[in-house]
């Protein structure tokens, strides 16, 4: 397909080289041949793509012999566009001038006539053929009988098309066909199997014969080979036994003679380490009652010196002590003297602060009783009778107060009388 773009109202198509193409402005032919690139106006252009490169066209059709058998024919066809010009005359290339895409489709076209073409010259080839020649030879005469019908037909080179080459793949009848046609071949391939499997058992049968005799001379020997290996075997184990013993005898006298020289090399070893270890514990021994004497000299200064330091620490730390108790105690003795003239003031202040409120009170209770006293005069009770109620009420406000009440007898006989007349009345 074409490539063709767009700028301004005009179009440019580029082609490709194996695409003759084919430009008419207003009827006259303007470019002709293939991989042209040129610019046009689509209004006044047409446009033709012709392919002129070879083309596969594979089909595939039935047939039917002369014993009214079908087979399956697969060929394949090689064409090409031999004359664009008559080609582009006689079918439609044509191509859309804004997209590049054939108008019609001429590849079928081309495709139904050449099918149908070859179909036609294999069917009158197959029809004058009995299944079994078509099996055998129908290939190369089908191929034959389609290029030369192919080649002689008038249409194709009116059409400007050339046919390269003619292939046939295969011809195939029906699955159940085919099927027969194998068994006999299979059933000759078989019984050839069958043969040859006999043959095969009757060498190995008598392979295996042979072979079960050499085996059994073979164990035959290998016995009697036995017993001269068992006769052979206790003649080496006396042997052995007699040099074993020999060795033992050698070896044991050997150990004994190197247990003496043993013996003796330590006992040498052992007195000469005690001696040495005597030599080292004397030394040792005088070496640490030297590092004691040492030691203890070295002992007593730094006990003299840490004596004297300590006791210049202690001197230091007891002043230092005093100061601080001296300190502690001045500020202790401000503090309390600070807290005892606060504590002071604050007494007096809550002493008068007491006085005030208990003279406020007391007035205030005064004024209260005058009041109170004030009511019942001018509501007509007796003085008598007010102080009583008074009493009373004080009596009341203070019960969980009061231990003992005492009562003059003057109070007592007003008040029996008062009850005693009340209850007259």
């Amino acid at each position: 397909m074409a490539d063709i773009t767009r700028r301004l109202g005009w179009r440019h198509l580029r082609g490709a080289p194996t695409a003759h193409i084919r430009h008419h402005r207003s009827g006259k032919l303007a470019h002709d041949g293939p991989g042209l690139s040129f610019w046009f106006r689509p209004l006044s252009a047409a446009l033709s793509e012709v392919p002129v490169d070879d083309r596969e066209l594979a089909m595939t059709f039935r047939a039917r012999t002369a014993d009214f058998q079908d087979v399956a024919v697969q060929a394949t066809v090689t064409y090409r566009v031999s004359d664009p010009a008559v080609a582009a005359a006689r079918l439609d290339f044509s191509i859309d001038p804004d997209t590049g895409v054939w108008r019609g489709a001429p590849l079928e076209q081309l495709g139904t006539l050449l099918t149908e073409t070859a179909q036609q010259h294999a069917l009158d080839v197959l029809a004058r053929t009995p299944l079994s020649a078509a099996l055998v030879d129908g290939v190369s005469s089908v191929r034959e009988r389609v290029a030369a019908g192919l080649a002689a037909e008038p249409r194709l080179p009116a059409t400007g098309i050339e046919i390269v080459a003619v292939r046939v793949v295969a011809l195939r009848p029906e699955p159940e066909v085919e099927r027969a046609l194998r068994t006999p071949a299979r059933e000759q391939i078989q019984q050839e199997a069958d043969r040859a499997t006999y043959e095969r058992r009757a060498v190995a049968v008598e392979r295996e014969r042979t072979i079960a005799e050499n085996e059994l001379a073979s164990k035959i020997e290998l016995a009697r080979r036995e017993e001269q290996l068992v006769e052979q075997r206790g003649t080496n184990a006396r042997r052995e036994a007699e040099e074993s013993a020999a060795a033992d005898k050698v070896r044991a006298e050997a150990e004994a003679t190197r247990t003496v020289r043993l013996a003796e090399a330590e006992a040498t070893r052992t007195v000469r380490l005690a001696e040495a270890e005597a030599a080292r514990a004397v030394k040792l021994s005088e070496a640490e009652a030297a590092r004691s004497v040492k030691l203890a000299e070295a002992e007593a200064e730094r006990a003299v010196k840490l004596s004297e330091a300590e006791a210049a620490k202690q001197l230091r730390l007891a002043d230092a002590e005093a100061q601080s108790t001296q300190r502690l105690s001045q500020a202790e003795a401000a503090r309390t003297v600070a807290l005892a003239d606060a504590e002071a003031a604050r007494s007096v202040r809550l002493a008068r602060a007491e006085a005030e409120a208990a003279r406020e009170v007391g007035e205030a209770r005064a004024q209260a009783q005058a009041a109170w006293l004030r009511v019942h005069a001018d509501a007509g009770i007796d003085g008598v009778d007010t102080l009583h109620a008074h009493a009373a009420t004080r009596l009341a406000e203070n019960l969980p107060q009061i231990d003992s009440v005492t009562i003059s007898p003057d109070v007592l006989t007003g008040l029996l009388a008062r009850l005693g007349g009340g209850d007259r009345a």
